[in-house]
């Protein structure tokens, strides 16, 4: 109890490091052990040795502290202090505690260390069989030190060198009184064995504790920092994204729109220009009073490289339409006639049409035998 209390003060300065946590079923290990055990007073150590053999099963609360249960049975090969008339001399079941002196004093490192020390004491209960005061049980207690190799790749096996000695504190004897009930307390036995362990595999995936990586505040306030730092940019992202969401809602709705708008019928209508040659009744030829208006047609078209015209030809309505219409064929192509040959017009951008017979044009009937001019390039 001593040791416990100052092994429990001792590691609030020396087991710094925090190991993962572990459920109930974890940590758990099986063992078997032999060896031999001697009375250390009132009889020969080497006369009186007796083999032992043993199984264990513990369990590991943390790094350093944890519970064993140990039975012993010891035969009595050799002649024993009780001289028992059995093959098994005694037995001995304890619930020891234990406590890793290594982990306590030098800390946890993630895995178990090559080479440890554990401590090991608790109490017991006895029990001997058939001898000169009969059928014998009593209240014992242990301590013991564990000298421990882990070895394996995951350090899932322990052997251990283990000394110890077992005190007899108070009994029953069958057929003695109350006051020859109480062993003498160097009524001790000192044993030596050697054991094997077997560590179970645990849930974090190993066979023993693992460490936990524990960050300090100030990394913990950086963390938080750049959690926050990184909330704010998806907060500016999902507001920017939404922005242009919308915006695209709202493009792809003027699209529908305009889609969906009746397109604009335009109409092309060529440009009409002033001029106009006027010609005698029945005639097509282009009278001398009438070539200034030739003559500003072509100048026009100088003026406007790229223009075009037709030229359209009329007739009065004196007369049979078939002439009317022939007649108002040549009168188109005589002014075409007269702005190529005379003027250098090009022929191909002039357009002759013959509309025949009309009294639309003009209120005198005179006016409209004549050759209209239209910009079809405007």
């Amino acid at each position: 109890m001593f040791v416990a209390a100052a092994a429990i003060a001792a590691s609030a300065s020396a087991q710094r490091t925090v190991v993962t946590a572990s459920k109930a079923t974890d940590n758990i290990y099986v063992g078997v052990n032999a060896g031999v055990t001697a009375p250390t007073t009132k009889h020969s150590v080497f006369g009186n040795l007796s083999p032992e053999l043993g199984v264990r099963v513990g369990k590991n609360f943390t790094t350093v502290f944890g519970v064993a249960v140990d039975a012993t049975m010891h035969f009595s090969s050799m002649p024993s202090e009780f001289n028992t008339k059995t093959w098994v001399d005694n037995t001995n079941i304890s619930l020891l505690g234990t406590a890793n002196l290594s982990n306590l004093f030098a800390g946890y490192k993630g895995e178990p260390r090559t080479f440890e020390v554990i401590a090991l004491g608790g109490f017991g209960w006895g029990h001997m069989f058939k001898g000169p005061e009969g059928k014998m049980n009593a209240l014992t207690s242990k301590a013991a030190l564990d000298f421990a190799v882990n070895l394996g790749k995951a350090k899932e096996w322990q052997v251990y060198l283990e000394p110890s000695i077992t005190y007899g504190l108070q009994g029953y004897a069958e057929g003695y009184a109350a006051d020859n009930m109480k062993y003498d307390i160097n009524r001790s036995g000192f044993s030596v064995k050697l054991g094997v362990n077997y560590k179970f595999g645990n849930s974090n995936g190993t066979h023993n504790f693992a460490v936990e990586q524990v960050r300090d505040q100030a990394e913990i306030d950086a963390l938080n920092a750049q959690i926050n730092a990184a909330r704010s940019e998806a907060d500016a992202a999902k507001a920017a994204a939404a922005k242009k969401d919308a915006e695209i809602a709202r493009l792809k709705k003027a699209l529908s729109d305009c889609e969906n708008k009746p397109a604009p019928v335009v109409e092309k209508k060529a440009a009409n220009l002033q001029p106009s040659v006027v010609f005698a009744q029945g005639k097509s030829v282009v009278e001398r009073s009438q070539m200034s208006n030739v003559e500003m047609i072509a100048k026009y078209m100088k003026n406007n490289p790229n223009a075009k015209i037709k030229i359209s030809g009329y007739a009065s309505p004196e007369g049979s339409k078939a002439l009317n219409q022939k007649l108002s064929e040549k009168r188109a192509a005589a002014v075409k006639d007269l702005l190529v040959k005379k003027y250098k017009i090009a022929a191909d951008r002039l357009e002759t049409e013959g509309l025949g017979a009309t009294d639309k044009l003009f209120d005198e009937v005179e006016f409209n035998r004549v050759a209209l001019f239209n910009d079809t390039t405007k």
